[in-house]
């Protein structure tokens, strides 16, 4: 060993100093929780968070569906009349096709006469014949009948030309609307899709809980349907009180009452019809026989009493008339949240059957389940 070196006292049994030890066994510890845990596990959500996330869910996929619904409509309507202007395209095409068959009859006779010049048989490959015609003096030369051959050219070339430009138009507009369409779908499924994730990752002792939860709102929003139908009973019975106090002071109801019965026949059978849907599933753009959304079933209600609505919630609340919620009466028209996502038809009481949201069926609710918006008198 090199004299300016000195050596150093070996420590007791060769252990380590016990600040080094400690910080040693801190940080294997530490490695061992960091190895042991899942960086990418997030924090398992609430209940109540659940419950509150799958009902939002529900929510904007009620409301995916109805642009859906509404795309759909536009995109059958686009379609229909695509289709009619391509049959006009057609027959137009074919009456040009004869006209132009007639001028060449007669231009291909002037030429061979030599009673025409024989450019005359080059209008028909020209863009405008008119500024042709014009350009040539053409139309001095020849008699009434060719005259007339030539107007039904140019007017059957310019009402061709016309109608498939208005079909393109159409066209590309139902090529936008399918691509709405189909965006929509996407989101009305994807946002199902993650709702029945998270349900699917509760425990059993969770779903009790979230069906616990759902009973209380049950019971809640029946109360207050029960509170409704008291106030309505008591409001009927003032409303019979005054007419038998103004009996014979009245000149009869005539139109008006007649009015009335009409429309109460109407509610009726939206109403049995509604009430024979009972127990089919909710399913997001159905409008029946087999299922049905909430607008596809108030729509074909409506429909077995002869009214046509029309198929979004957001169309159907301005189909008639604004009435308060107690003065609602059977048949009319119960809309919810902010958005006017969802619409139930009212059998009285507080009551209303819809089609609530998927996974369920068509079932008898109180009208206070959701937020209520409106409540809309079709006829």
């Amino acid at each position: 060993m090199a004299p300016h070196r000195k050596s150093r006292p070996p420590s007791p049994m060769g252990i380590r100093t016990p600040a080094i030890a400690t910080a040693a066994l801190t940080s294997v510890a530490l490695l061992s929780q960091t190895a042991n845990a899942s960086p990418s596990e997030e924090p398992r959500p609430s209940l109540e968070e659940v419950e509150k996330k799958v009902g939002d869910l529900y929510r904007q996929a009620e409301t995916a569906s109805e642009k859906y619904n509404a795309a759909k409509e536009k995109t059958t309507k686009q379609k229909k009349r695509v289709d009619t202007l391509l049959d006009d395209v057609a027959r137009r095409t074919e009456k040009l096709n004869d006209a132009r068959e007639e001028l060449g009859t007669f231009a291909a006779a002037q030429y061979r006469t030599g009673a025409a010049a024989p450019d005359t048989a080059s209008l028909l490959l020209a863009d405008n014949p008119q500024d042709y015609f014009d350009q040539t003096q053409l139309m001095d030369r020849l008699t009434s009948r060719q005259k007339q051959s030539v107007d039904d050219y140019v007017t059957q070339q310019t009402a061709t030309t016309e109608k498939r430009q208005e079909a393109s138009e159409s066209l590309e507009t139902l090529t936008r609307t399918q691509s709405s369409l189909k965006t929509s779908k996407a989101d009305v499924q994807r946002k199902l899709a993650t709702a029945r994730d998270l349900l699917s990752k509760l425990t059993t002792e969770e779903k009790a809980r979230l069906a616990a939860i759902e009973r209380q709102k049950q019971e809640e929003a029946q109360r207050k349907a029960d509170e409704l139908a008291r106030q309505q009973a008591a409001d009927a019975e003032r409303r019979r009180q005054e007419a038998a106090q103004s009996t014979g002071t009245s000149t009869g109801t005539g139109t008006s009452g007649s009015g009335s019965a009409a429309s109460t026949a109407k509610a009726d059978k939206a109403l049995a019809f509604a009430r024979a849907q009972i127990g089919k599933p909710y399913v997001w753009g159905a409008s029946g026989p087999g299922s049905y959304d909430c607008s596809g079933l108030t729509q074909a209600a409506w429909k077995a009493a002869g009214v046509t609505l029309p198929r979004t919630t957001w169309d159907q609340v301005k189909a008639g008339t604004t009435v308060s919620v107690n003065s609602a009466q059977p048949g009319d028209l119960v809309f919810f949240y902010d958005d006017i996502s969802h619409v139930g038809i009212y059998i009285g009481d507080g009551m209303m059957i819809h089609a609530p949201k998927p996974g369920a069926y068509v079932r008898e609710e109180s009208i206070y389940y959701m937020p209520i918006h409106s409540v809309v008198r079709p006829a």
